[in-house]
């Protein structure tokens, strides 16, 4: 079995403030859209809902600079033979390969950490689709400050509803996220190593 210390702390700990606010944004979404078979004060669920915001916004800051910084940033742009051939071996690995016991075509490092369709979904979302929902956030939350903003994009309903597919998108992702997480060499491997920072991976047999 290798170890490889793919997840220095300063990134596992954003990691799981992260997932854990992520989490809260949408469950204190969902008090908002149904307070009323909660039980919960709708004033409550909003308030949580935008404390828990502000530091999602705080968290990408974090993010962003870190990863600007020290120049990690680029293990999220996949390069042009990463697309034209190793997204189609991924794509194989995920719709037949793990099913029939096939490796994993993939083999992490320090340096380039995600296959390059983990860098697409990630790169979209991270400098994209977060910062769209942070941005569309801060506009319902501050709506008079920002009416001209507001106005310029339509409106308050098409920045609600723009808010809400994300919101959608990121529960799923959540989901989806977490599938995929105990797809290792075990359920938990995924799991430990982001609270370890070390990735265990098989050795290989030829």
């Amino acid at each position: 079995m290798k170890r490889i210390y793919l997840h220095p702390l300063p990134v596992r700990i954003w990691h799981w403030i992260h997932a854990a606010c992520i989490t809260l944004l949408v469950i204190t979404g969902v008090f908002i859209r149904y307070s009323e078979h909660f039980g919960i004060p709708l004033r409550t669920a909003v308030k949580a809902h935008n404390i828990v915001g502000i530091i999602v916004a705080l968290d990408f800051l974090l993010w962003f600079g870190y990863y600007v910084f020290t120049g990690k940033i680029k293990i999220y742009f996949p390069t042009k033979e990463e697309l034209l051939k190793q997204a189609i071996r991924q794509i194989r690995y995920y719709s037949y390969g793990i099913f029939v016991g096939e490796p994993n075509p993939f083999h992490p490092t320090p340096e380039n950490k995600f296959n390059p369709l983990q860098k697409t979904a990630y790169l979209s979302i991270m400098l994209f689709l977060l910062p769209l929902q942070i941005f569309t956030g801060f506009l319902l939350l501050y709506p008079d400050e920002f009416r001209e903003v507001i106005e310029f994009f339509g409106g308050i309903r098409v920045i609600d509803t723009i808010h809400v597919l994300l919101f959608f998108f990121f529960a799923s992702f959540i989901i989806a996220h977490f599938y995929l997480a105990t797809l290792g060499h075990t359920p938990l491997a995924h799991f430990k190593a982001m609270i370890t920072g070390w990735e265990e991976e098989p050795e290989e047999h030829h």
